[in-house]
């Protein structure tokens, strides 16, 4: 005779409910398309090829402007169609291993460079409880506009604008709008002065 009641018995329903929740979050992101082209980019060497990486972005649905060039390995992440969330303008440089979370919309202007392992994140989670301080997902967009440099390993975070011809230093992390025509840097990143407009 069994010392358990029924209301300690675990629920079949319940498991099988946790199991189905599990399963979506760690395959709703895979996308066999964008697998095949991770694996087709890393067959091209770095800093050459760059006309066929960015034909073969294309290809794949990206939305990227004449005259770009992508030197390295570009990492897209996110749910859902995210070739719709991506938008390259033209004559941009991006350099290798950039990151692109493109949970929400990522916009890149004209004439814009972009350093080694720059991170674009879109999303971010609130902070909860102190069981699990990860709370909700929450997402925002970027926007670089047209003729920004952003540096090697900078860090962009959700929601931020960077300005028109603005410069982010090296290893910045950028949590707020960047000003048309300045530099910042530092982390997180900080006014250090405004640039000439000619």
């Amino acid at each position: 005779m069994s010392l358990m009641t029924d209301h300690s018995q675990p629920s079949y329903d319940r498991i099988r409910a946790k199991l189905s929740h599990i399963w979506y979050e760690e395959t709703h992101a895979f996308q066999p398309r964008f697998l095949l082209l991770a694996l087709l980019l890393r067959l091209i060497p770095r800093y050459s090829g760059m006309r066929l990486r960015t034909r073969l972005l294309r290809a794949f649905g990206l939305q990227i402007g004449h005259g770009t060039v992508i030197l390295g390995t570009l990492h897209l992440h996110g749910a859902g169609r995210i070739q719709q969330r991506l938008r390259i303008g033209t004559h941009v440089t991006l350099n290798t291993n950039c990151f692109f979370d493109l949970n929400a919309p990522i916009s890149i202007g004209d004439h814009v460079a972009i350093g080694h392992e720059v991170m674009i994140l879109t999303s971010s989670h609130q902070i909860a409880s102190a069981l699990h301080r990860a709370g909700d997902v929450t997402t925002a967009g970027v926007k670089i506009e047209d003729g920004a440099w952003i540096g090697a390993r900078c860090i962009i975070l959700p929601g931020v604008t960077i300005g028109s011809g603005s410069v982010i230093a090296a290893g910045a992390v950028v949590s707020k709008d960047v000003a048309p025509n300045t530099l910042v840097g530092g982390v997180p990143a900080k006014h250090i002065r405004e640039l000439d407009t000619d």
